[in-house]
């Protein structure tokens, strides 16, 4: 029987204590108790080949499930060409390093509509990302899970609706569902109850593919928010903004979905990611 599996995205503050090189975060992770580990390349994809080999070949022996965040600066709705064909240069550079890796999903942020249309932005993202599937055709690295995630801040591009809009682009571009991102776009009380975690697997079934909503990619954390959206990350540790993962584990269950939830708490994402896991297991 098939589980969900949680992990840390990056390396928490206890892991760092170790001093050991983030090649044998896959060991740490699992005797930690966790079964995923998102590597961060938010600020870009090292060039570091035999790094990323390792790091898959102990990950595979640790039994632990890889994969790589893109990097922030990719901007498929930019309003400037030249950014959104530079993405697909970013997107390829994480897929390489995932290949090498031997993970499977690569969590992209689409980019910003602030200074354009809602609709504006979908075009000029659908085409980049039409654009950056060709490349990666043409690299031989075509396949991947190219995850599109649900962003933060009001003025991004990536609420759930155009997230499941950008699947219609290729068979291989899948939702990143954050929680904690949609919750402080809408200022709180996204999440609540069982049932408000619920309607995201149905409208990923209804609107992407079954299979989408069973194994989804997602990220949870605690976000702080103000007027315009996301702030900053938390920790569990935090009382006043939320979401509470409580409900989530409860509804995963409920549902017998299978996603990887990869945790980026501030500083305490493994412990976080465990206490997901521990909660998940309770239901049971």
């Amino acid at each position: 029987m098939s589980y969900p599996k949680f992990g840390p995205g990056g390396n928490s503050d206890s892991f760092h204590l170790t001093k050991l090189a983030t090649s044998k975060a896959p060991f740490w992770v699992k005797d930690f108790g966790l079964d995923a580990y998102e590597y961060e390349a938010g600020r870009g994809v090292p060039k570091n080949i035999e790094g990323f080999k390792t790091l898959g070949e102990n990950a595979k022996q640790a039994g632990i499930s890889l994969s790589i965040h893109a990097p922030y600066f990719i901007s498929l709705s930019s309003v400037e060409e030249e950014k959104r064909k530079n993405s697909s240069r970013y997107i390829l550079e994480s897929a390489i390093a995932l290949n090498e890796m031997g993970g499977k999903t690569i969590v992209i942020h689409a980019g910003s509509c602030a200074k354009i249309s809602r609709e504006l932005a979908s075009t000029y993202a659908k085409d980049a990302l039409r654009f950056a599937i060709d490349v990666l055709h043409e690299a031989g690295l075509y396949g991947f899970d190219l995850g599109i995630e649900t962003m933060g801040k009001v003025n991004q591009f990536g609420t759930l609706d155009e997230v499941i809009d950008m699947c219609s682009v290729d068979k291989t571009v899948v939702p990143v569902i954050d929680f904690g991102h949609m919750n402080a776009r809408e200022m709180g009380g996204v999440f609540v109850t069982v049932d408000d975690y619920k309607r995201v697997f149905d409208k990923i079934a209804k609107g992407v593919t079954p299979e989408a909503a069973q194994n989804l990619h997602c990220h949870f954390s605690k976000i702080e928010y103000t007027g315009g959206g996301e702030k900053r990350h938390l920790t569990f540790e935090d009382k006043q903004y939320g979401p509470n993962f409580e409900p989530l584990m409860q509804a995963i269950y409920e549902l017998g979905v299978t996603p990887t939830i990869i945790c980026e708490s501030d500083g305490t994402q493994a412990e976080d990611a465990l206490a997901m896991k521990q909660c998940y297991f309770l239901q049971k």
